[in-house]
């Protein structure tokens, strides 16, 4: 999914092909904050079908040492029973009127999200209100949760092609809580108590970390009410704490590791990368760019060209860029036969070194613009990344952003500034490779 409304993630595009922003040039937002702290960001889609969220400001690097794992469970528990509801008529509430409720955990945020047909909308921030802010973790309903946790965690770990995509992010943030795996340690999981969550949720589950975001055809004075209405029947469960500074990595030189892991796999799997930007550094859209010329989703893409189309090594190869509000990390994965390790690694390193040893001719710059902002186009057709986007970055970044602004940032990118960021972030000296073998 494209982190549309990310700092990450042309004029001469709009001007000849105008229907591809007919829709998103006039896409405007409307903010709002309430007395509790909570804040309202809406965006206007001429739908039947609406999106709406909560976006909190508590992901896994917000956890204290001894609570490795507790952004995620809570992410689970808060499904499993509120103050008002069991979990069976939490999980009913949207499916009953065709609509489907949501949620997931990242390194710095906790996403609850809905879809649903316009006219439930009022049902649809009623739940996430109450999962969110009124939620009681019953102990009897996590020492069933945890179970099926475990199960995830062990289902990662049947799947090396996953699995490496957090080790790596491990070892390139070793002993900093970007480096923990989102989903926690087993053993630990199985010790926490009812009380723990309630003291996690106190500290960060809170009105003034929070962002309700809402995509569809509901003017925000209806969204404001409906949220007063529900505010105001059921007390918040606030905590005294004041929340933790968010801790910044270091960013002195670190050394590039190579890491070989033994996995009884009939494939060898392979990452390279390297840190890159914070989604704030005018350069991370520099390397967005870079990356998806890389290795985007495309078959046209230089290292699928070099990997498979030209040399039949991979059945695929893809490149990914992850951005966090201070820091960022670029990498390229692959699977392949293990007497072919070292030949796909010199093929990958060639390609970077292109990069890193010329800049961009004026044709190629043209086509990997016209290229990513088609693809960005594209992406603002599923109303669902749109709103969770739109959350996402105005949780972090207290700001918006439409498609159109972002593609006008891309054209304006120069050859020299794409040169600049090759030399700083791709340079193959600069790789950590992590394999399994």
């Amino acid at each position: 999914m494209f982190d549309i409304f990310s700092d990450c993630k042309s004029t001469t595009l709009f001007a000849k092909k105008p229907y591809l922003c007919d829709k998103i040039t006039r896409m405007t937002f409307e903010t709002s904050v309430l007395p509790c702290g909570l804040r309202i960001i809406c965006a206007p889609y001429h739908s039947n079908v609406a999106y709406c969220g909560i976006a909190v400001d508590a992901g896994t690097r917000d956890e204290l040492p001894q609570e490795s794992g507790m952004a995620h469970f809570t992410e689970h528990l808060c499904f499993k029973g509120t103050q008002r509801r069991k979990a069976w008529h939490i999980i009913n509430r949207m499916e009953s009127v065709g609509g489907d409720l949501n949620a997931y955990t990242g390194k710095e945020e906790t996403i609850y999200y809905c879809t649903f047909m316009r006219e439930h909308y009022a049902r649809a921030i009623d739940i996430l209100l109450d999962i969110t802010l009124h939620s009681t973790y019953p102990q009897h309903e996590m020492d069933k949760e945890v179970e099926v946790v475990i199960d995830e965690i062990e289902s990662y770990n049947d799947s090396p092609s996953e699995l490496i995509y957090d080790d790596f992010e491990g070892m390139i943030f070793q002993g900093h809580p970007l480096g923990r795996n989102i989903l926690g340690e087993a053993e630990r999981l199985r010790q926490l108590e009812t009380k723990d969550i309630l003291q996690f949720t106190h500290r960060l589950y809170k009105p003034e970390r929070m962002v309700l975001f809402f995509y569809g055809d509901i003017t925000m004075k209806q969204i404001v009410r409906e949220v007063e209405k529900h505010i105001y029947h059921y007390p918040l469960q606030i905590g005294t704490e004041s929340p933790l500074p968010r801790a910044t990595p270091i960013h002195t030189e670190q050394p590039h590791p190579i890491k070989r892991i033994t996995k009884d796999t009939h494939q060898a799997h392979v990452m390279i990368g390297a840190k890159g930007y914070g989604a704030t550094d005018p350069h991370h859209l520099h390397l967005f760019l870079l990356n998806n010329l890389l290795g985007g989703p495309c078959m046209s893409s230089r290292f699928n060209l070099a990997l498979r189309e030209h040399n039949g090594l991979v059945y695929s190869v893809d490149s990914s860029l992850i951005t966090y509000t201070d820091t960022g990390l670029w990498g390229v994965y692959f699977g392949c036969d293990a007497h072919d390790v070292d030949r796909c690694i010199r093929l990958i390193r060639n390609e970077l070194q292109k990069l890193v040893d010329a800049p961009l001719h004026a044709s190629q710059l043209k086509a990997a613009k016209r290229q990513l902002q088609g693809q960005i186009g594209i992406s603002w057709e599923t109303g669902e990344n749109v709103a969770i986007g739109m959350g996402k970055r105005f949780l972090h970044y207290h700001s918006t952003q439409t498609c159109e602004q972002l593609c006008l940032r891309i054209e304006d990118i120069t050859a020299q500034e794409l040169w600049d960021t090759a030399q700083d972030i791709l340079s193959p000296d600069r790789m950590s490779i992590l394999m399994y073998v």
